[in-house]
């Protein structure tokens, strides 16, 4: 499991790409037809035609990081094929590593906090 950090974007390309591409054929495919910039810190994760398999991008400030993966069963839960991206949270996006139903994840409540003491 990847712990991506609150706050820090997660990007999903929702159109599958070409999995012969490493990580600088992805990051020119992120700024050339995502429009993103895929050396901002941002986590892209872009999704092969078989649904059992993705590759996740990101600059972690010395270079580029390529993971991949592949269920050994069944195949992850990705929205419908369209142009562009979507935005996870940090939730989402380990659940949709992990091969789980992201869409079912309920985002974590704040707890309040007092603003004065009692």
């Amino acid at each position: 499991m990847i712990s991506v950090p609150p706050g820090v974007r997660v990007l999903l390309a929702t159109r599958p790409v070409d999995f012969r591409k490493g990580a600088h054929g992805l990051a020119a495919l992120a700024s050339e037809v995502l429009g993103q910039e895929p050396f901002s810190g941002a986590v892209i994760v872009f999704r092969a035609k078989r649904g059992d398999r993705v590759k996740v991008l990101l600059w972690d400030g010395s270079g580029l990081v390529l993971v991949w993966k592949q269920l050994q069963q069944g195949a992850f839960r990705w929205p419908p094929v369209m142009d562009g991206v979507m935005k996870l949270s940090a939730v989402e996006f380990a659940a949709l590593f992990d091969g789980r139903d992201w869409t079912r994840v309920q985002p974590l409540r704040r707890i309040p906090q007092p603003t004065a003491a009692a």
